[in-house]
């Protein structure tokens, strides 16, 4: 069976940007980082965005001048199926809109045949999936910055989740890649 994998980064302090929404604090660039992020990509086949996450980075562009690799790296992104779950649907040919049953719309999505499910965000749908017990794996890339606020990862919910630690990889950045499934 398909999984559902939340994958982001996350400041030490537990937050996911920052008190004006600002994500510069986010190590990109780093050769091990983008290693382990370009094989994330070929695991999954299919990304979920909450509707504000889809319209900042759904159909994002890297600008001409950007790196083969930055090019790359959004040519494999844009070539995942793409679920936008949102109170307000509207008419897509990049996208299919959620806006009710999803527990049950993501079950059945997660029986059919394919790779993995990559759980984008935002804050608002990580948390609607954790309360519904929708998330299978979490990787967190940890960030060496402590913002003191900002908008957390895991708030408002329900119910505590237990983990196993499946992994952990650090970097020459002070990133550290945490694996973790859902017990």
């Amino acid at each position: 069976m398909r999984k559902v994998i939340l994958n982001l980064a996350v400041t030490l302090d537990g937050f996911i940007e920052g008190p004006n929404g600002e994500i510069d604090w986010c190590i990109t660039d780093e050769e091990g980082i983008t290693a382990h992020f370009d094989e994330f990509l070929a695991r999954v086949d299919t990304i979920f965005y909450g509707r504000v996450s889809y319209d900042l980075w759904g159909q994002y562009q890297p600008s001409g001048d950007a790196s083969s690799d930055e090019k790359k790296l959004w040519e494999s992104v844009h070539s995942k199926s793409k679920y936008v779950f949102s109170t307000h649907p509207k008419e897509s040919k990049d996208a299919t809109y959620v806006s009710s049953g999803i527990a049950g719309m993501v079950e059945e999505l997660k029986a059919k045949p394919g790779k993995d499910i990559w759980l984008y965000g935002g804050a608002s749908l990580i948390t609607t999936f954790m309360n519904l017990g929708l998330v299978d794996n979490y990787l967190l890339a940890v960030h060496p910055v402590i913002l003191g606020g900002g908008r957390p990862l895991f708030a408002d919910l329900k119910d505590r989740t237990n983990l196993k630690l499946n992994g952990a990889v650090t970097s020459k950045s002070g990133v550290i890649l945490l694996d973790y499934e859902k017990v």
